[in-house]
């Protein structure tokens, strides 16, 4: 391919689709207390659970340094690409696209390096990365492959049901007021990445009630170009997926894993949606 597409392990891609569209991802680490691990490398989702169960602290994330996206621009180009896509985890979130961008300064590269922050996270970060990466894949160009990114950019959306907002309240990704109502209330919150940024987009009195409501949006979306169902580690996930059974997106479903990064702010029993609308 002419040109190379990076990401980093919070777009929860699964290994095979990297594969076989050849796209790099640049780890970000998860710390348990003192111990930090490399995401993908050193830490595999179920790794992530069993430590978390066990852990007193709550878990932390880190970006990525800029050196190693500096690696990852430095290895693209000496496999023959003649230049480099990479997206990134919402800069509204996460230090990642900055290290992005200063990697692509550090790298120093003869090619074109251009940094997009996808303004998502998860599979919906994902969708972006897999649009560049497909768009290369055509033989597009730099310019055609940053448009099919930010095409996709716009179209994308993620929302999850989660158990409670205490992981995120800590990790400073949602207001302690919101946070501490939410657990006094017992509600079950929805949350939406919007703009970039966590919100909480809705209160479900009941967890069925807030799978019924993420399955309602899903089919209020419209037509789909993609639709991925996330399970963070959540004991109904095959009930929320059955709920889902009569949507049919353009392309297959796809069902994964939060990965750690996004499962250390989201906690366990977290189920999310991403899709992509179809072009009008």
């Amino acid at each position: 391919m002419p040109v190379r597409v990076v990401s980093d392990t919070a777009c929860d891609l699964p290994s095979r689709t990297t594969e076989e569209l050849g796209i790099a991802l640049v780890p970000l680490h998860v710390r348990f207390g003192a111990t930090e691990l490399v995401d993908r490398v050193e830490l595999s989702t179920a790794d992530f659970w069993q430590r978390a169960a066990t852990c007193d602290e709550l878990p932390s994330t880190a970006a990525p340094s800029p050196g190693a996206f500096a690696d990852a621009f430095r290895s693209a180009a000496e496999s023959g690409a003649d230049g480099v896509v990479c997206v990134t985890l919402s800069s509204r979130v996460s230090a990642t696209y900055e290290a992005a961008a200063q990697g692509a300064r550090e790298a120093a590269l003869d090619v074109p390096v251009v940094v997009v922050d996808s303004l998502s996270v998860t599979m919906g970060e994902g969708m972006v990365a897999l649009a560049a990466a497909e768009a290369a894949a055509r033989g597009s160009g730099v310019d055609g492959v940053v448009a099919a990114a930010e095409s996709t950019k716009r179209r994308v959306a993620v929302y999850g049901a989660i158990d409670t907002l205490e992981n995120l309240r800590k990790g400073g990704r949602i207001g302690n007021a919101r946070a501490v109502l939410g657990t006094l209330l017992s509600i079950k919150p929805v949350i939406e990445i919007r703009d970039g940024v966590v919100e909480e987009e809705s209160r479900q009195r009941t967890r069925a009630r807030a799978l019924r409501y993420l399955a309602d949006k899903v089919r209020a979306a419209g037509p789909l170009q993609r639709l991925a169902l996330l399970n963070g580690n959540a004991p109904d996930f095959d009930a929320f997926v059955e709920l889902l059974s009569d949507v049919t997106p353009a392309t297959p479903l796809v069902t994964a894993d939060i990965g750690p990064v996004v499962a250390a702010h989201a906690g366990p029993g977290a189920v999310g949606v991403a899709w992509e609308r179809g072009q009008v």
